[in-house]
């Protein structure tokens, strides 16, 4: 619980932070005079005055930040003063300061892509399991062991490039072109035909599971043997990987394990692969009672599973590239998501709130730095924009008055139009958090 909170919290505060960051660097470029820049709300526990007369903050609630700047002038100040006032720059400034915060973000999300594509990432190979009957997987002819090597004309070299590449085309619907490498080793291309999906009430359900394609569970491996048990007596050895169990091909850990134990002082065969090479044997698992007084099969060794991994690594060029395309394509899928549930293609409840993204910060937060640093991409995105979203309250909605302001020839939006704007912009904000948790919460409890 504490390793999630702190998780989240740094998050929050580290994602808002640079957003607010993006804001009080353009608005220094255009000289507005920034009163206070804050790490954190609530009561200020450190602070620090700079030469230009801002005020830099730490305060005790590190869920964020703000930055406030100069918005009007105070009574009394000279004209060079009121004209470097936020309310008094002239329109191309006033947007660029406030495009800047969701930009920040999107920015940071490219940077954090890059580095990860220059670092290196160890990612399961794209190797499918067997489709469920129906799906346009099965109808299309995969049979399980099939390795994805291409969407769409782009190249997967990992079941992470390739879930990525496949999550758009399998919500929206339509046909994909798959190339793909069979277990015997030939190449071809195949084509899904997919129908556009709904997103589930729960939120839960995966698209690509829908369709049938999923990632095939990690391969059973024999680990220590029992001394003069009947692995070792069978002629296994560590390190074996098991490829067939009785007439099974291709069993996952679990279902090793079930046909071990149902078959008890039975004969049953066995593949295995060991250095390259397919070897056949035969063990007769020994007949034990287990706890509850049945009868099962043991053949003494630890089982492990193995999922197949491939390293990803690009050089600084291609890595940019790539973090700026992949902070694009998901940005540009969110807002088609969120065009889903407006036009009622998508469920609302797959709407997420801070209970849930503190769960998953804390999720990844366990698996490693990685994972992590890629939540916290997905994150900034989700941040910059919903900012961009033309609601009142937002940056989106700021600039949606400036482009009224320059469609009025220069004049501002009235200030009783904007008035009743941020009310309406407030109450859907609120609406929005509302949703968000009560998802968070039936989450939680269903």
């Amino acid at each position: 619980m504490l390793l999630t909170l702190v998780a989240f919290a740094f998050a929050l505060g580290l994602l808002v932070t640079f957003h607010e960051w993006g804001h009080y660097s353009v608005a220094r470029l255009c000289g507005v005079p920034i009163v206070r820049f804050s790490v954190g709300f609530g009561p200020v526990l450190l602070r620090r005055v700079d030469r230009h007369g801002t005020e830099w903050a730490l305060s005790a609630i590190p869920l964020g930040g703000y930055v406030k700047m100069l918005d009007d002038a105070p009574a009394g100040a000279d004209a060079a003063t009121r004209r470097l006032a936020f309310n008094h720059q002239p329109l191309t400034r006033r947007v660029a300061i406030v495009l800047a915060g969701p930009l920040a973000n999107l920015l940071l999300a490219a940077l954090v892509y890059a580095f990860l594509g220059m670092w290196g990432t160890l990612q399961p190979a794209a190797v499918l399991a067997a489709p469920a009957a129906n799906t346009p997987a099965a109808m299309a002819g995969l049979p399980a062991g099939t390795i994805l090597t291409s969407v769409d004309g782009q190249p997967v070299a990992s079941w992470t490039q390739a879930r990525w590449q496949l999550m758009e085309p399998v919500t929206v619907g339509g046909a994909i072109l798959m190339g793909i490498r069979t277990p015997d080793g030939s190449r071809r291309t195949v084509t899904l035909q997919v129908p556009a999906q709904k997103a589930s009430a729960s939120g839960r359900t995966d698209p690509l599971v829908a369709v049938g394609l999923v990632l095939a569970s990690p391969v059973p491996v024999i680990g220590t043997l029992t001394p003069g048990g009947p692995a070792e007596r069978a002629g296994l050895q560590p390190g074996d990987e098991v490829r067939a169990v009785g007439t099974i091909q291709n069993p996952s850990v679990q279902r090793f394990v079930d046909v071990t134990q149902a078959h008890a002082g039975q004969p049953l065969p066995l593949t295995v692969l060991r250095n390259s090479d397919l070897v056949s044997l035969t063990v007769t698992p020994r007949s034990e009672t287990d706890s509850g007084g049945h009868r099962i099969g043991r053949i003494g060794t630890l089982v492990q599973g193995r999922q197949p991994q491939v390293l990803v690594r690009q050089g600084p060029v291609d890595s940019l590239v790539t973090g700026v395309r992949r902070t694009a394509d998901m940005s540009l899928f969110t807002l088609r998501m969120l065009g889903r549930m407006l036009v009622g293609e998508a469920s609302w409840r797959a709407i997420s709130g801070p209970v849930t993204i503190a769960e998953y910060a804390g999720q990844t937060a366990r698996v490693g730095l990685v994972a992590y640093l890629d939540f916290l991409a997905l994150i900034s995105i989700s941040i910059g924009v919903l900012n961009l979203l033309p609601i009142p309250m937002l940056d989106g909605g700021h600039l949606l008055f400036y482009v009224i302001e320059a469609l009025r020839g220069g004049r501002p939006v009235p200030e009783r139009i904007r008035d009743v704007g941020l009310r309406l912009g407030l109450a859907a904000v609120l609406g929005l958090m509302v949703l968000a948790l009560f998802n968070d919460f039936e989450r939680l409890f269903s």
